[in-house]
């Protein structure tokens, strides 16, 4: 089974080979051929790729709590399950698969890609002081990088929640403009904070 980061890893591949599939076609079409939306799809992609890691680092970090392999945090311990889940985990104290199904179903229709959600939910299995520590691996502020990811998420909100519309031309079809190079320094952002988060609470 693959980590967490490694399947991150995996994702940005797929974002990135995106990209290539958008230089691809641009380079045998016309410009009157509008290629953009590949490149509001990796942007898209980029934010489900992080949302997904910090799901999946949370999770299993959880799981590392609950059997003794890290240590409890003060989020962990107020983390709230069901009573059913309650009395398979008193049934079968030694299992973990009571509490990954709990995990997965209560983290399940929530978005980890806010800057405030991620740090809550690493709270979930660490006590590091999560963006100041990603900050100083990229050599940063933990303003910079929060405010950086605010603006990735609000543009990605834009392209899934409003179509991409200018809202300056209501009743037109005038998207945001995008480029390459945006979705190239996007990716490469978050592709950082994703190793940086697997380096500090690692």
């Amino acid at each position: 089974m693959l980590s967490p980061i490694e399947q991150c890893r995996g994702n940005m591949v797929r974002v990135r080979n995106l990209g290539g599939l958008h230089q691809a076609f641009d380079q045998q079409t016309t410009p009157a051929v509008d290629l953009t939306d590949l490149l509001r799809a990796q942007i898209v992609m980029i934010v489900s790729a992080l949302d997904h890691y910090i799901h999946e680092i949370t999770r299993v970090g959880m799981l590392e709590v609950y059997d003794g392999v890290r240590p409890q945090t003060n989020a962990f311990l107020r983390f709230q399950v069901t009573m059913s889940a309650t009395m398979t985990g008193i049934s079968k104290s030694s299992e973990n698969d009571w509490f990954d199904r709990e995990i997965r179903d209560k983290h399940g229709h929530q978005a980890f890609q806010h800057p405030d959600n991620i740090a809550k939910a690493v709270r979930l299995f660490s006590s590091c002081e999560l963006w100041r520590s990603v900050a100083s691996e990229l050599n940063l502020t933990d303003q910079d990088v929060k405010n950086r990811l605010r603006a990735i998420v609000n543009r990605r909100n834009q392209i899934v929640h409003e179509s991409n519309l200018d809202p300056s031309y209501p009743g037109t079809e005038n998207r945001w403009p995008i480029s390459s190079a945006d979705v190239t320094s996007t990716l490469d952002f978050i592709q950082d904070v994703c190793e940086a988060i697997h380096t500090v609470v690692n």
